[in-house]
């Protein structure tokens, strides 16, 4: 169950993303994947490091994620250089893909200051484990749990098919 485990890069991005974002109330950033689908975390990220880019009250404002996505993406491709490498559409869902914001974000944290204190990061490794679980790592539990149930039936099945279609010590004694 490697797969469970959150890498200390994460924890260390996690932690740098939560300190950088404290002083928004509307934002809490516990993941890589629904923390970031209403567009808030993106900018509050951008804001906390160059708060002269825009008016956050005007982006917060905005009544739609896609809307606030495309503003946090068009600003970091515009004053970061860093491309647009997500669809707001696709972030904008209930569960984005952790792989394609790990690497956005990662973008930002190579152009954005990268200070992280201790503090940060104890916060992260105290958040409840449930919260740091993504889609993807709990659909590759319930495949591994098929993959063994499936296993098993088919193991079973195989086993009464002998049982029925093999000969028998007992078959000998009957005419």
């Amino acid at each position: 169950m490697a797969g469970l485990q959150q890498t200390n890069s994460e924890m260390i991005l996690l932690s740098w993303v939560r300190q950088s974002t404290r002083n928004y109330p509307q934002v809490n950033v516990i993941n890589f994947t629904s923390s970031w689908s209403d567009g808030l975390a993106f900018n509050a990220l951008l804001h906390s490091h160059r708060p002269e880019l825009f008016d956050w009250n005007t982006v917060a404002a905005l009544q739609s994620p896609v809307q606030r996505l495309d503003h946090a993406f068009n600003i970091a491709r515009q004053h970061l250089g860093i491309e647009k490498l997500l669809d707001p559409e696709d972030v904008a869902t209930a569960c984005p893909d952790k792989k394609s914001i790990l690497m956005y974000v990662t973008s930002l944290f190579q152009v954005l200051p990268q200070k992280v204190t201790m503090e940060a990061i104890r916060e992260v490794e105290m958040l409840p484990r449930h919260t740091r679980v993504t889609r993807e790592e709990h659909i590759e539990v319930h495949q591994q749990h098929f993959s063994q149930e499936v296993s098993f039936t088919f193991l079973l099945s195989f086993c009464c098919l002998l049982f029925l279609y093999l000969p028998h010590e007992s078959d000998a004694m009957w005419p």
